[in-house]
């Protein structure tokens, strides 16, 4: 498909936001509203009400950024945490087509970031690039060529759930405190007020991830990436002192989307998928 208007959300735990996205991944207009209570069917209403209000004009396809686990043939959450309660299981193409009218494309919030990074944002330029998303959660996704790389599970570029030595001050979305969201999320530097320390932790996974999946860089982005110099100059610095010699050179970039990105990656998405997908 080419031209025309596209619609994308970006649901999360807090937050439902909504886009108009042109075909170059350029926001036209934007909205927002609090997620509410109530599980999958009231989220699900609140954004089609969302998408309403927003569009002035002719909508040619919706691209959904959601939290957990996608199954890609029916756009139905698998899995997720208890970040948006009652939301596994819910099945977020079918229910937003039918509220729509719009073909709807499905894809996990950090994956749908990461491809408007690829291509619209920092990624672009690169071949094969690790983006992490560093807010409530931590989260990672690969894309190679400017398209996602899932993996054979979708789990491809993950990060989260890999086994740190220290124990967190908060656990991580699956329950655990020995993992990495435990110790490098927003909520874990709000518990110990220390961002550098953070900021190392998520250096020193990266340095092991690199060894396996070595990417042509890594793009770092979400709500704590704002925190700037103190935590990004901690996450290079742990890095370079723990990759092996030939990654240690591998550019570690900031997103330059911010909060548009599962918007723009989203729309993009749904602009090159079959309808009726979901990724």
């Amino acid at each position: 498909m080419s031209g025309g208007t596209l619609a994308a959300l970006d649901i999360g735990g807090t937050k439902i936001a909504a886009a108009l996205v042109d075909a170059e991944g350029t926001v036209l207009r934007r909205g927002r509203v609090p997620t509410p209570a109530g599980g999958g069917p009231a989220v699900l209403a609140a954004a089609a009400g969302l998408l309403d209000g927003l569009a002035d004009g002719p909508v040619r396809g919706l691209g959904v950024g959601a939290p957990g686990v996608i199954d890609p043939a029916t756009g139905r959450v698998v899995s997720a945490t208890d970040v948006l309660p009652g939301w596994a299981g819910t099945p977020v193409r079918e229910t937003l087509a039918e509220l729509t009218g719009l073909p709807v494309t499905v894809v996990n919030d950090v994956r749908a970031m990461a491809y408007g990074e690829a291509r619209a944002g920092a990624g672009t330029g690169f071949h094969r690039v690790l983006h992490v998303s560093v807010g409530t959660g931590v989260g990672g996704a690969l894309t190679t060529g400017g398209d996602l790389d899932h993996g054979a599970h979708g789990t491809a570029g993950e990060l989260a759930h890999l086994l740190v030595p220290d124990r967190g001050p908060v656990p991580c979305g699956c329950g655990r405190r020995d993992h990495l969201e435990a110790v490098a999320s927003g909520p874990a530097i709000a518990a110990t007020g220390d961002a550098p320390r953070a900021g190392t932790l998520l250096g020193r996974a990266l340095a092991g991830l690199l060894a396996v999946v070595d990417p042509d860089a890594v793009v770092i982005g979400g709500g704590v990436a704002q925190i700037g110099p103190p935590y990004l100059d901690a996450v290079a610095a742990a890095f370079r002192a723990e990759a092996l010699p030939p990654l240690r050179a591998t550019p570690i970039v900031t997103a330059r989307l911010g909060t548009d990105a599962p918007l723009v990656g989203a729309a993009l998405l749904a602009a090159t998928t079959p309808h009726g997908s979901a990724r």
